[in-house]
């Protein structure tokens, strides 16, 4: 599977199968929390990275080798920013006409200013953008977009979304300590996302590797601030529970690369996933991982991780 991998755990989403319609760290952001890594060079250009009807007959193909209920979402994510694919709209279509599962995006929401973008995202069913930020000098802080992507169409885009859409509108917030966690930058959060008015807000934590080394997770206190300044609609997003399952490829290997390219994984959480191997053929992938060329090790709070080798961290 090039496009296709999962389903992966989501605390939001159950067992996800993920869609990555884009080329590896294809983003107009340059996040500082991002976990693969930062995104050199940028680029904002909309157009058809892959063929859309490739991706949607993995789709189509993975859908029919899991069985009912081994699947909860679908879900646009990845590698990079998946509005940038233009054909977005005509995939999720594509996919509605041949399953009733859900369909979600997830997306820094930087392109909702454009019509056609919105248009194209009125189809999926929750549509998750990204606002971690109530200023302009904090968005640029924290995000690092492309020049052009100003705060103020961020929220633009933001709000009309919300005056044209009919799904689930879920903003994602994640909290840095000491940049977005303060009882400044959470009152000026909480304005603009009264104006926007979604759904619900999830409060997320960088907890695996981020693409610059200083960013740490806010703490409890932290956390327990934003809940209180956010109101009810903000909701704590843990870590999910469940397996990753590696069923779509060939060799567990290149599943488990498929997978990291996404989202990097603990070594806890390969060693779970291969539970149902032996302790000598976990040995052996991760030897075989590291031999590669395609993963590599990164220390972050404490943890090992396994990232894909073109990820770039400070």
């Amino acid at each position: 599977m090039r496009f296709v991998y999962g389903p992966v755990p989501s605390r939001r989403l159950g067992q996800s199968l993920g869609i990555d319609p884009v080329p590896f760290k294809t983003c107009n952001w340059n996040c500082v929390y991002c976990q693969l890594g930062r995104s050199t060079p940028m680029t904002n250009e909309r157009r058809d990275y892959f063929p859309p009807d490739e991706i949607v007959e993995e789709v189509k193909a993975s859908i029919a080798s899991h069985q009912s209920g081994g699947i909860d979402w679908i879900t646009f994510v990845g590698s990079g920013e998946p509005t940038l694919h233009a054909s977005l709209g005509y995939m999720m279509r594509q996919i509605k006409s041949f399953t009733n599962l859900p369909v979600a995006v997830i997306t820094n929401g930087s392109l909702l200013y454009l019509p056609e973008v919105r248009k194209e995202l009125k189809i999926a069913d929750a549509v998750l953008p990204s606002l971690d930020a109530g200023t302009e000098t904090l968005y640029r802080k924290i995000n690092r977009p492309w020049p052009e992507l100003t705060f103020e169409r961020l929220v633009a885009g933001l709000t009309a979304f919300r005056h044209e859409y009919r799904g689930k509108l879920w903003l994602e917030v994640m909290l840095i300590k000491g940049l977005n966690d303060t009882e400044a930058a959470l009152k000026d959060l909480a304005k603009v996302i009264n104006e926007i008015g979604p759904d619900e807000v999830h409060l997320n934590l960088p907890i695996r590797p981020p693409g610059e080394s200083w960013v740490k997770p806010t703490n409890s206190e932290g956390l327990t601030r934003a809940k209180s300044l956010l109101g009810d609609v903000a909701k704590v997003v843990l870590p999910p529970d469940g397996e990753f399952d590696l069923t779509t490829y060939d060799n567990l290997v290149d599943a488990v690369i498929g997978v990291i390219k996404r989202h990097p994984m603990s070594e806890e959480e390969i060693h779970q996933t291969l539970g149902k191997c032996t302790p000598g053929q976990v040995k052996d992938t991760l030897k075989s991982l590291s031999e590669s060329g395609k993963a590599k090790v990164i220390l972050r709070h404490g943890k090992r991780f396994w990232s894909f080798t073109g990820a770039k961290y400070a």
